[in-house]
């Protein structure tokens, strides 16, 4: 029993946060809960993204980062608190940390600045994920969709594939216009040439079912009259690509289809056959 009693002793002084050891236990217990609370909180921040609500997803990314950050910090706190040696040494560097404080504010202001300003596109949210923003850039003005916004800086992807990383603090100040998330940078046009005497509204409703069987309903802008000269009239077919890389193939497919459907009904008996464009 005695030696049970001693064994047990060893072991605890082993654990006691004054000794080399003990500091060393301590580290690994409290880096595993830091490592464990955040990834619990990307977990409850992913099945609220995911879920169907009122929920805002630039809200909780933003504060999933914050809330990351801050575990980490009040877990260094802790564990600091715990440890004689550097509850001791924290004491000592109490008076040089708060000039260091001083310091390192007049250097990070920029930092400082941009947090302070992505917690203020957080709450009255001017823009956010998924959105398309236009913003003033050193190469002239450019468009982009929010794809992140951090601690520090806001993302956008440009239609051409580039990114254009706006600090917070510039984002927040500077006049941005907010195209929504309707917006798409992709337009198609295909000019359509039938004769005078053609039907044009049919002609214009083929035209746009053409399309919708393509693209969607939501991605035709509709198919108007645009010029009537002396033999033909001109009619102009208003289409959203869904991205760059699938625009000029969509046309393609666009300019077969109509050809074939138009052929098809009719537009091309007893008078100037239909051409696109």
């Amino acid at each position: 029993m005695n030696d049970l009693k001693v064994g047990e002793h060893d072991v605890l002084s082993f654990l006691k946060p004054d000794t080399v050891f003990g500091a060393l236990i301590y580290l690994v217990i409290f880096l595993v809960v830091a490592l464990a609370c955040s990834r619990v909180l990307r977990t409850v921040v992913h099945a609220a993204m995911t879920r169907k609500g009122h929920i805002d997803r630039t809200t909780i990314s933003f504060m999933q980062q914050f809330g990351t950050a801050l575990i980490w910090v009040i877990v260094l706190i802790l564990y600091a608190h715990l440890i004689p040696v550097l509850r001791s040494m924290g004491t000592a560097l109490l008076a040089g940390a708060s000039i260091a404080s001083v310091v390192i504010g007049l250097a990070a202001q920029s930092t400082l600045g941009n947090l302070v300003a992505g917690v203020s596109i957080t709450i009255y949210r001017p823009f956010r994920l998924g959105d398309t923003i236009q913003v003033a850039a050193p190469t002239g003005t450019e468009i982009g969709v929010v794809e992140m916004i951090s601690l520090g800086y806001t993302t956008l992807r440009t239609a051409d594939g580039r990114y254009v990383v706006v600090p917070n603090a510039l984002a927040a100040s500077q006049v941005s216009i907010n195209l929504g998330s309707t917006y798409s940078p992709w337009p198609i046009t295909i000019s359509i040439h039938v004769g005078r005497d053609a039907d044009f509204e049919a002609a214009q409703k083929l035209a746009v079912a053409v399309a919708a069987e393509l693209v969607g309903e939501k991605a035709v802008g509709g198919c108007f009259l645009t010029k009537v000269e002396a033999t033909a009239a001109v009619l102009e077919l208003k289409v959203q690509a869904s991205d760059a890389a699938g625009r000029d193939k969509l046309r393609t497919t666009l300019l077969s289809k109509l050809a074939q459907r138009f052929t098809a009904a009719g537009f091309a008996a007893g008078g100037e056959r239909p051409s696109f464009s």
